[in-house]
């Protein structure tokens, strides 16, 4: 049974998913897309959270913290459902260009 559900980036699953074989693998294929460490992708996704823009939803805060966009195009790519002004892509962008 599910009790609940929230979105977690892929720093965080790396700690999630335990120490067998198994999980093992996955680490790997995580590491693969040169995920932040846990602690950088906690204070990435805090800052972008400080920022208090009413349209983006905890997933996306999660997208934008495992691939770390760095210009219009990429966050655009990553947020694809959620129509952003200039200004709010540029304080997005100073967040995330701290962290590549």
């Amino acid at each position: 049974m599910i009790k609940d559900s929230r979105p977690v980036c892929m720093a965080e699953v790396i700690g999630l998913v335990g120490d067998s074989d198994k999980a093992e693998e996955i680490k790997k294929f995580i590491r693969g897309f040169n995920v932040l460490d846990f602690d950088k992708a906690v204070e990435l996704m805090d800052e972008i959270r400080a920022l208090n823009l009413m349209k983006l939803k905890e997933d996306y805060i999660v997208k934008i913290a495992d691939f770390v966009p760095t210009s219009a195009a990429e966050l655009n790519k990553v947020i694809i459902e959620v129509s952003l002004d200039q200004d709010e892509v540029n304080k997005i962008l100073e967040v995330t260009k701290k962290y590549k």
